[in-house]
């Protein structure tokens, strides 16, 4: 709860410049370590290090995709329920008896924040995750924008920008954004493949990419990323059948 406050602290009083909510989330984790050092519920020194060191590579990446979230759902000019209940269900579900009203409050003020650093937290998600995990983060993100059923043009626009900080391809984002926004040959291009492509192409197109975003390769990140990841496999999956079914391809 202490590095949260801290964090809030110093990216208020430095002028919402996100390396002071970074120092201050420094500080509340070395007082809230100094408690969890002496506390009964470690035998020794050395394993709550080893606790801490864990917690805090999560709760970090945690702090950075609320900031994330909270981009997105402002991008059209308003919040809406079925966007918050989104993004709660997805870090309920992620860090499960972990998730505390701090992390609500943290989304509350990134929300009420004039300026998020895009910049910033894309290139610090950019030197820690590998590329499929970042595609997944943009899954997440389509996620949130669609969450009532629509999308907007102005959460598009974010989304993009996002994808391009993260160093998404174009390629990536556009497989992406045709698993929620359909077009007329969405499918094709939720396969990175154009329509005039041949049927070896496309099965060679599906194949990569099932072995690329297949659910196992991102086990490491969590219970609800890999739950966003089978079914990034699933729209792929749906969209090979809908292409085989126009080409009847066995």
């Amino acid at each position: 709860m202490i590095r949260f406050v801290a964090a809030l602290f110093f990216f208020i009083l430095t002028g919402f410049s996100w390396f002071g909510a970074l120092i201050g989330y420094g500080i509340g984790t070395l007082i809230d370590f100094s408690y969890r050092f002496f506390s009964p519920r470690f035998e020794n020194g050395e394993a709550s290090y080893e606790y801490y060191r864990k917690s805090n590579s999560e709760e970090e990446f945690t702090l950075m995709l609320m900031a994330l979230s909270a981009a997105v759902m402002r991008a059209d000019g308003k919040v809406l329920k079925s966007e918050l209940n989104f993004v709660k269900a997805f870090f309920h579900r992620n860090l499960g008896d972990r998730f505390e009203v701090s992390h609500l409050q943290m989304l509350k003020r990134f929300l009420e924040t004039p300026g998020i650093p895009l910049e910033k937290i894309c290139e610090n998600i950019s030197e820690k995750t590998q590329p499929q995990d970042r595609v997944l983060l943009l899954h997440y993100l389509f996620g949130i924008a669609t969450a009532d059923g629509k999308i907007t043009q102005s959460e598009i626009n974010v989304i993009h920008r996002i994808s391009l900080l993260l160093g998404i391809s174009a390629s990536d984002y556009q497989s992406e954004k045709n698993m929620f926004v359909r077009e007329s040959n969405s499918d094709y291009k939720v396969l990175g493949v154009d329509q005039s492509a041949s049927n070896d192409e496309i099965k060679k197109a599906y194949r990569a990419l099932a072995l690329r975003f297949h659910p196992d390769k991102v086990a490491h990140l969590g219970e609800e990323h890999q739950k966003n990841a089978k079914e990034q496999f699933q729209k792929i999956q749906q969209a090979y059948e809908k292409i085989k079914l126009e080409r009847g391809l066995v």
